[in-house]
């Protein structure tokens, strides 16, 4: 035999025993899955059936619990409707008492109007009788009696009403005094007036002749540009800048500051250095109407109420700073409203701007009252306190309690020893109708009084001024100063007309 038929036979016999043997395991799978089913369904069948005796336990259960709680609750409806009733039968009861009373009451209000009018009736009736034997009414008898009485106890009543009086007045005047000393106690501020020069320090006396410059050149310069006077003297590391004008001061003093401190001192260099010095002035005016809101606690006020507020700082009114002036009075106008049950923002508010006025009434015509208040009045400022400010001269009557404490606080600050000096103040005021004067020239740019009122520079448009038309107007200043001023000694008027031609060479 062929050993291919011998590998054949054996690849049927081997696929063969395979076969025979998948079936044996099959079968045996096969019960071993009837069984697992059979116990299977027997332990659901358990198990459904004790999830059923739960369930039937449970429900049971349920239904006596929700029987009990029918049963607790018809018991409780029955016991309500019970009290119910009773209810209604007791309003039923008062009902029918409140109808008896009403009843009573009405009869017994009818009993009542009868009395009266029987009593009405006699009271006319007696009153008839006794005018018809007195011979006078009712009304005639009246006023006989309190005139009677009167001419009786006028003595009495009179001197009683002047006792009142007095003591009411002794009681007020102790009230008003002590409130004015405590207030002026609480704020015990130093009087510092104003002064006319201002001192500016210097590294060396070797600085003095540059600012002297050839031929003095540089100070005649400075003077010009600022409107004042310069002092160079033997005192040591400084020199003094003179004039009446607080601003021109200031500017004078900054200019002369940041000059010497760039060291190269001439005339083109000041003129440059005195405008910077004018702007940078506006930046200390906001900076010290700044501080004086912030320390009156006065925050709400237009940022242009503040700004022309610290103008202030540069007015003297009777040598007294009219800022310094103001803050003062706000103090003291503060203290007096907690005394007296006023506002005290208002009051403090109005003393602060009472003078603001002042800042521009050089500028605008009108008092420094009439300026205020169309200052404040524009700038959307508090009608109470424009009313609180305006009457602090007694131009307009008191509007407010606050304008009284506004009035009385202005004259606490100017009436306190030392305070003011009205011979700065008359001094100041000959100084600026000096210049009014020449200033109401046509053709005249701007006039400073130097040496104390004694010298008077005016200076003039070259464009419309000619030299013989500059000197006719120096006379004609001179002639107006004499006609217009009172004024010891003489005043010398400078004119001067300088024509000034700038090129630029590109």
């Amino acid at each position: 035999m062929s050993p291919i038929i011998i590998a054949v036979i054996t690849a049927v016999v081997g696929v063969l025993l395979g076969y025979l043997a998948r079936i044996v395991v099959a079968t045996y799978q096969k019960k071993n899955i009837d069984i697992a089913v059979r116990e299977a369904m027997v332990r659901a069948k358990a198990d459904a059936q004790s999830i059923t005796d739960k369930a039937e336990a449970k429900a049971e259960k349920l239904l006596t619990e929700a029987k009990a709680e029918a049963t607790q609750r018809h018991d409780e409806a029955k016991q309500t409707e019970e009290r119910l009733v009773k209810k209604e039968n007791l309003l039923d009861t008062r009902q029918a008492e409140f109808d008896t009373k009403e009843a009573n009451l009405k009869q017994n209000i009818e009993e009542v109007k009868e009395i009266k009018e029987s009593i009405s009736k006699m009271k006319d009736s007696k009153l008839a009788e006794l005018e018809k034997i007195a011979g006078l009414s009712s009304g005639e008898a009246r006023e006989t009696l309190l005139k009677d009485v009167k001419n009786k106890y006028a003595d009495d009543l009179t001197a009683r009403m002047q006792k009142l009086e007095i003591g009411n007045k002794e009681t007020l005047d102790k009230r008003a005094k002590e409130i004015l000393s405590t207030t002026i106690q609480r704020y015990a501020n130093a009087s510092i007036n104003d002064i006319m020069t201002t001192h500016v320090p210097i590294p060396s006396d070797d600085v003095k002749g540059k600012i002297i410059g050839k031929e003095g050149r540089n100070i005649k310069a400075f003077e010009r540009a600022a409107g004042v006077e310069v002092l160079i003297d033997d005192t040591p590391n400084a020199i003094t800048i003179s004039a009446y004008d607080p601003v021109r001061r200031q500017v004078a003093r900054i200019a002369m500051e940041n000059l010497i401190l760039d060291g190269r001192i001439q005339p083109a260099r000041i003129e440059e250095f005195v405008e910077k010095a004018k702007n940078d002035l506006n930046t200390i005016v906001k900076k010290k109407g700044e501080e004086a809101v912030y320390e009156l606690g006065i925050l709400n006020l237009d940022p242009r109420i503040v700004a022309i507020i610290g103008r202030l700082y540069f007015r003297s009114s009777y040598g007294q700073n009219v800022l310094q002036h103001s803050v003062e009075m706000g103090h003291v106008a503060g203290m007096l409203a907690e005394q007296l049950g006023a506002d005290p923002y208002i009051a403090k508010a109005g003393a602060l701007v009472h003078d603001i006025g002042k800042a521009l009434d050089h500028e605008v015509q009108g008092s420094h009252v009439e300026i205020g208040m169309r200052i404040l009045r524009k700038f959307g400022a508090d009608e109470a306190i424009v009313t609180a400010m305006k009457s602090h001269h007694e131009e307009y009557p008191y509007e407010s309690l606050e304008a009284v404490i506004v009035q009385t606080a202005d004259a606490i600050s100017g009436g306190r020893p030392g305070a003011r000096r009205d011979s700065v103040e008359q001094y100041l005021k000959r100084l600026e109708d000096l210049e009014a004067v020449a200033t109401g020239f046509e053709g005249v740019n701007s006039a400073y009084a130097l040496q104390a009122g004694r010298e008077i520079r005016v200076f003039v448009s070259p464009e419309k001024t000619t030299d013989l038309q500059a000197k006719e107007m120096a006379r004609n200043i001179a002639v107006q100063i004499e006609k217009d001023l009172k004024y010891p000694g003489e005043i010398k008027v400078t004119l001067i007309r300088e024509n000034r031609i700038t090129e630029f060479a590109r």
